[in-house]
């Protein structure tokens, strides 16, 4: 949205309380902060979305390239021109080179902030958050070609073609579970180790003395948090079976 003359000139320039969805936080773990407002220029609406984290990263970096520039300047000016990353921030005329202060208060305005444009109804910090999420559906897309082997499909009947796929579907919905459940839960697990300890658990049918009894395996690593975060009760390690 850099580019388009309509958000640099007239979204960002308007005034407006923001809307904290996410306070900061000093751990690290924690979602990113996030704040919101809405802002309309004629029958277009925009959401305006800023973390003030990146900000402050935003606006380190930019004056690290600026004291570069400066010092640049002083020593070798013409090895400036031939590179478009400082270029932007650069005022070139005939045989000098010099900062462009407009070009540098021009970006500082899009210091950690992103602007959407919407036709929803929704509030700004459900937008906001939804847009944030996007990462989780290009999760989804990779690990259904990964992780899931949804490909190649070697089926040639539509019924066993479907069959294929929907249990893909499948996996990848009990997948989500096991990463949002145990987080809600306050654990902080690992997919490798939620994959991992779940595998190890098994259950074996053994016979003594004409009686049959399920026996199942130690549960080894987070397995145990895993079936507590989802509410779902563990075997007894012996029963009889029925």
């Amino acid at each position: 949205m850099r580019r388009v003359k309509e958000v640099s000139e007239e979204v960002l320039s308007r005034a407006g309380r923001y809307r904290e969805v996410r306070p900061e936080s000093t751990k690290g773990k924690n979602p990113a902060p996030l704040r919101v407002k809405k802002v309309r220029v004629d029958d277009k609406l925009y959401i305006v979305s800023q973390n003030i984290k990146q900000a402050r990263k935003d606006k380190a970096t930019r004056q690290a390239i600026i004291d570069k520039l400066e010092e640049q300047i002083r020593v070798n000016p013409k090895s400036l021109v031939r590179n478009r990353g400082y270029r932007k921030f650069l005022k070139i005329g005939k045989g000098t080179v010099t900062l462009d202060q407009k070009k540098i208060d021009a970006d500082s305005r899009f210091d950690g902030k992103w602007v959407l444009p919407t036709n929803m109804d929704l509030s700004a910090d459900q937008i906001g958050l939804k847009y944030k999420e996007l990462w989780q559906v290009e999760n989804v897309f990779r690990d259904v070609k990964s992780v899931l082997d949804t490909r190649p499909i070697f089926h040639k009947c539509d019924e066993t073609i479907r069959g294929h796929v929907f249990c893909s579907f499948l996996a990848l919905v009990l997948r989500k579970e096991l990463d949002s459940r145990p987080e809600r839960a306050g654990f902080d697990f690992e997919w490798a180790d939620i994959n991992r300890d779940l595998k190890v658990l098994q259950e074996v049918e053994i016979e003594e003395n004409g009686k049959a009894f399920i026996v199942r395996t130690e549960a080894k690593g987070v397995c145990g948090n895993v079936f507590k975060a989802v509410g779902v009760a563990m075997a007894p390690t012996i029963r009889e079976s029925s």
